[in-house]
């Protein structure tokens, strides 16, 4: 009996230590769901906000030929560089801070390489109209100028090659894991948007999942990107690289960031284009 009343006692007498556990234990739970939660909520409502920051438009119709096509009341802005002697047509997803003004250097670059190419400003940036832009709006407009190219323009889709820089790689491989292509350009991409800050998932949603798309895609992809890479990390383009189904090539490029890679890369830039046009040859058939 005196045993007993000793356990009994013992056991009272720890009985309150391990209740301010729980307590203290509940307590973190709760504070950590609630963290969750309201990390959730921002992220949910307010991800395209930050996602999307469309600069003062960098051109006027009269120092651009752009053409305003329809999507449904609202109206987006291409610019339109037709080749007649090429073969492939790059159909251009720029990138967050960028309009049709200041890539329209790149997108004749790319002309000059041998390519027609079409180019588009999201609803929001330039002389596009419907903004705010969202994720689900510019894969939206991506695939309007895909429509457009293949209805209105009657390009072969088999002769489109869908290039994404930076935040263009979401739509762009949201279009090429729905729709047929030549041929898939990723230019400093990512997996997708949330990991770019969390670097795994953490929550059920996410904006451009490319690193789910990707295995989608069944047309030739070429990645490229900065080793140093101060926006994206390299690692996302490896990952995705990984996940390609072949035939797809890569261009990793010592001392390029995010927004010199082109003009670090150099004549690697264009040699890369340019051979990955040659595998679309063969993976499509020799020209005729």
């Amino acid at each position: 009996m005196e045993f007993r009343r000793r356990y009994r006692l013992d056991s009272s007498e720890q009985n309150p230590s391990r209740q301010a556990f729980r307590t203290v234990l509940l307590s973190l739970i709760s504070i950590t769901l609630t963290v969750y939660v309201i990390v959730a909520g921002f992220a949910f409502f307010f991800a395209d906000r930050v996602l999307f920051q469309p600069p003062h438009p960098g051109y006027t119709a009269a120092r651009l030929p752009v053409t305003l096509i329809p999507s449904g009341q609202d109206s987006i802005a291409i610019l339109h560089l037709p080749n007649p002697v090429a073969r492939y047509t790059i159909l251009f997803s720029h990138g967050n801070a960028e309009d049709l003004g200041s890539v329209s250097y790149t997108l004749r670059e790319l002309h000059a390489m041998g390519f027609a190419v079409i180019g588009f400003d999201y609803r929001g940036y330039g002389l596009s109209t419907g903004g705010p832009p969202t994720s689900a709006k510019a894969t939206r407009d991506a695939e309007a100028v895909y429509d457009y190219a293949v209805k209105v323009l009657r390009i072969p889709a088999e002769r489109l090659i869908l290039y994404g820089r930076s935040v263009g790689s979401g739509p762009t491989m949201a279009l090429a894991s729905e729709r047929a292509a030549a041929g898939v350009i990723l230019e400093s991409p990512f997996t997708s948007v949330f990991r770019v800050v969390t670097g795994v998932r953490l929550l059920p949603f996410d904006r451009f999942p490319n690193i789910t798309h990707i295995s989608r895609v069944r047309a030739p992809i070429l990645i490229m990107q900065g080793l140093q890479d101060e926006v994206i990390p390299v690692a996302h383009g490896q990952r995705l690289f990984a996940a390609a189904r072949e035939p797809k090539r890569a261009l990793w490029v010592e001392g390029a960031g995010h927004n010199d890679f082109a003009q670090v890369a150099g004549n690697r830039y264009v040699a890369a284009i340019q051979s990955f046009a040659k595998l679309l040859d063969s993976t499509h058939g020799a020209p005729r």
